[in-house]
């Protein structure tokens, strides 16, 4: 590292070794580890230290004094201002490339998965106008609409955002038609927006009406062979072309008597799962998500799977305590050694409640499961396990307490949701001790 400024300054030539979680790229010189934003990998670059936390430096690029055959032009005029879209200086090619290797790295280094399976990354048909989903800041104060600018919650002013479905754009545009005209509620601090089959369903961040009068707030999506309905405030996958893949990767020819679904939201893996299992328990804390996933169900006319609009840790607390009691009531004696009842009088009782699953699938947020929720999941020991993830390093988290408690990996599948950021869908399937 070469020191081109006064100690004060803190400006160094560098050169990029990778990119790491996050999205940021990794060096290393004189025994300091620095992060760098926006880079690519081979890069040599000249950066500010911005800061420094422990042996750890952030820094930000001054120049590109070499750029990476891996580095092109962000073509977005708002790119390293805005917060999203943090890939753009890199070709497509090296975006996937970084997320598998970003992949990779969360599951040996946080999961300790030793050897990981060989995958592959499914890339988005559309590295453009995909997202169906957004959610704009506004500030009143200033008249801005848009995205956080980065690491800040200043409101970076958007007129056009490249990644948008052009129905979102046009909403988009018609808003800020709307913020000219003085004509946004003023105490929004944001808006949700989500495309449909039938036209967009947009959604204030304040408790008032619509932002049109009149303007109805659910809409209906299609995702191969199913239809769902839901609100601007409901979550759903921002990139449709990839849906059907990406749930035959969770799926697959998983079929039996019950799953268990948690973290359901409005049933995008429950009526899937409802046509393979005799039996789908789903659990969603969220009212509105629940409601509508009970609504898609009887709209599919699917009436296997019920829908427990419940905390998932605290479903798996009652469900683990129920068969702890069943078992002290119909098992052994473990202090006296005596026998349990007969075998047949075990399992009328036990099989009345007690659940046999024989698949379990899980699509937590980005900050992953519960300690609790994974020891749930664990205590009720369905055969096979499929978990879903937006956050590698989360994944990893959780994937190192599932397969400690006998689970082992089955496959690894990965899809990119998300182009231009460094976020990346995983589907990890996992197979029971």
């Amino acid at each position: 590292m070469n020191t081109n400024a006064g100690a004060t300054a803190q400006i160094f030539d560098i050169v990029i070794e990778r990119i790491l979680p996050g999205g940021l790229g990794l060096t290393h010189s004189e025994g300091q580890t620095i992060m760098v934003a926006l880079a690519a990998p081979g890069d040599r670059l000249r950066v500010r230290i911005d800061r420094v936390k422990g042996s750890v430096a952030f820094a930000s690029i001054e120049e590109v004094l070499e750029p990476s055959p891996h580095r092109i032009e962000p073509p977005c005029p708002y790119f390293a201002r805005c917060g999203g879209s943090d890939f753009q200086q890199l070709n497509s090619q090296a975006q996937l490339d970084a997320k598998v290797e970003i992949i990779k790295d969360c599951l040996n280094r946080i999961g300790k998965i030793e050897n990981v399976p060989a995958f592959q990354i499914t890339p988005a048909p559309d590295e453009w106008h995909y997202r169906s989903r957004a959610q704009w800041q506004y500030d009143a104060h200033q008249k801005h609409l848009g995205y956080y600018e980065s690491g800040s919650r200043r409101v970076c002013d958007v007129a056009e955002c490249a990644v948008l479905v052009p129905e979102l754009q046009r909403e988009l545009e018609n808003l800020r038609q709307q913020m000219a005209e003085d004509a946004l509620p003023e105490d929004a601090r944001y808006f949700r927006a989500v495309v449909g089959d039938d036209g967009v369903a947009v959604s204030p961040g304040v408790r008032s009406p619509p932002v049109r009068e009149g303007r109805g707030l659910n809409i209906r999506r299609t995702i191969g062979n199913e239809t769902f309905t839901l609100n601007a405030e409901s979550f759903f996958q921002t990139n449709e072309h990839l849906l059907p893949e990406l749930i035959d990767a969770a799926i697959g020819d998983a079929s039996g008597e019950t799953a268990i679904e948690l973290y359901s939201g409005v049933g995008l893996f429950t009526l899937p799962l409802a046509r393979r299992f005799k039996r789908v328990i789903a659990v969603e804390e969220n009212r509105d998500a629940a409601y509508f996933a009970r609504q898609n169900l009887a709209n599919a006319s699917l009436t296997n799977a019920e829908i427990e609009t419940k905390d998932v840790a605290a479903w798996l607390a009652l469900e683990c305590g129920g068969k702890a009691q069943r078992r002290r009531r119909f098992g052994s004696d473990r202090r006296t050694g005596n026998p349990p009842r007969n075998q047949e009088q075990i399992q009328s009782a036990v099989g009345a409640g007690a659940l046999q699953i024989d698949f379990l699938l899980l699509d937590p947020p980005r900050t992953g499961a519960e300690s609790r929720v994974i020891d749930g999941i664990l205590q009720i020991n369905p055969k096979r396990i499929c978990y879903v993830s937006c956050d590698p390093a989360t994944l990893a988290r959780d994937l190192r307490k599932i397969i400690a408690g006998g689970y082992s990996l089955d496959s690894i599948a990965a899809f990119d949701m998300f182009p231009q950021t460094h976020h990346v869908e995983t589907i990890v399937n996992l197979i029971g001790p």
